[in-house]
């Protein structure tokens, strides 16, 4: 019968799917099961190098102040050596005010235009300005308004760039992930690709994803090619084009950058349809100029493969969410119907033991060893404080996946996240 033949059809494209989707998901098994592999420690430099702080703000009255203060404060590394700039972007409150009463050189950057009221806009105005300045700082490191650091983190950017690393990410953490069980599970997620996925990369010879926050760079790339991203997600599109350039990025463990994690649902959905929307119109722009390093076997090549693999993870997410709750609907209904019922319960039994094991292994698992191994990066004092992050790993990852579904059916836009001035 013809629906015999329909659901034939849509289970060889189911499977060929489910293998697609089984890629980026095997390069996460691969980062877990690798975690042990020593971590790169740049050498102790007897040079202090000249850096660039460089901060965009819109509207971050509530932390920006809190956020120059700490850098100029709590730094191991000679105030002569490094300075704050602010971009104040289009701001409408006290930005600017509160970041030059910490101690930042400000540059106020109104720009009529609404198209350019993204924050690549302003680090490319706030570089270039720099740059006419005539100091002649050595490298540069971006932050976000929201950001604190460890006490050591230029001077083990220093280590970096001395030992001739011009572009580099730190270990990414989060500010307030104590301040309730969404912010937990929320924290435990980005920081698993931080610790797994970056040290891993670094010890492979992969290039390093480069997230924004904490991201060192040369003063020789930033004379070069200024900040010359133009979408809203320029973090990755600047990891992109220097990757195509064919500059390898590199991963400071030792260097914790602490950001203000989204806290509620909302602040999610705000932040990952930035994501979604953002990431797939990079992706349509540069997968097959990634790929094309890899067929000429160019520097990078290797690189080039694994961001895309792990990047496919963003239009894979509408399957996951979408088709496949679908298919697997429309499977049970046709072998009901159709008096197939050992093949609808093995059907059953299949996806629930998947389901289990993905709930475990990929969920629970990871979020044990990421807290086993490095509770101390996350801002808490025993491991026990994040067992409620952990049990609620799995749940996350299914709600960032939901959202950023949600990002790829979405124009680009920048969404106001509320602050958590308390965390700071």
């Amino acid at each position: 019968m013809w629906y015999d033949t329909l659901y034939e059809v849509l289970t060889i494209i189911n499977n060929i799917i489910l293998c697609l989707i089984g890629i980026p998901f095997f390069l996460q098994v691969v980062y877990m099961i690798l975690f042990w592999v020593k971590k790169k420690v740049y050498p102790k430099s007897s040079i202090k190098h000249k850096a660039a702080i460089i901060i965009a703000a819109r509207n971050e009255e509530s932390v920006i102040y809190n956020t120059v203060k700490h850098i100029y404060e709590d730094q191991n590394y000679p105030k002569d050596k490094f300075d704050v700039y602010v971009v104040a972007h289009n701001c409408t409150d006290k930005t600017a005010e509160l970041a030059e009463k910490a101690g930042a050189k400000v540059f106020v950057l109104n720009d009529p235009d609404k198209k350019r009221h993204i924050v690549c806009y302003a680090l490319k105005y706030g570089i270039n300005e720099i740059i006419k300045t005539g100091i002649n700082y050595d490298f540069f490191i971006r932050f976000d308004a929201d950001n604190h650091i460890c006490p050591d983190f230029i001077s083990l950017m220093n280590d970096c760039y001395s030992s001739g690393v011009e572009l580099a990410c730190p270990y990414e953490s989060a500010l307030n992930i104590s301040q309730n069980n969404f912010t937990q599970a929320c924290g435990l997620y980005y920081i698993f690709n931080s610790r797994f996925g970056g040290r891993v990369r670094e010890r492979l010879g992969l290039s390093a994803h480069l997230n924004g926050p904490g991201m060192m760079f040369s003063s020789n790339i930033a004379k070069k090619y200024g900040y010359d991203c133009e979408t809203i997600c320029e973090d990755t599109e600047f990891s992109f084009k220097r990757l195509l350039d064919g500059y390898k990025a590199h991963y400071v463990e030792d260097a914790v950058v602490y950001e203000d994690l989204p806290s509620t649902m909302r602040d999610t959905y705000a932040r990952n349809i930035r994501l979604g929307s953002g990431n797939i119109i990079l992706l349509k722009k540069y997968s097959l100029k990634l790929l094309a390093n890899l067929f000429r076997f160019r520097k990078g090549s290797l690189s080039s493969l694994e961001q895309i693999l792990t990047f496919s993870f963003i239009p894979l997410c509408p399957i996951l969410c979408i088709y496949l709750p679908v298919f697997y609907i429309y499977s049970a209904l046709h072998l009901g119907l159709t008096g197939q019922y050992n093949a609808l319960i093995n059907m059953l039994i299949l996806i629930g033991s998947i389901l289990l094991f993905l709930f475990i292994f990929m969920g629970i698992l990871q979020g044990f060893v990421l807290v086993l191994l490095d509770y101390k990066k996350m801002g808490v004092k025993k491991r026990r404080e994040l067992t409620k992050g952990i049990l609620l790993f799995p749940a996350f990852t299914v709600v960032y996946c939901v959202t950023i579904t949600f990002g790829v059916f979405s124009k680009p836009r920048w969404i106001p996240i509320k602050r958590n001035p308390s965390a700071a």
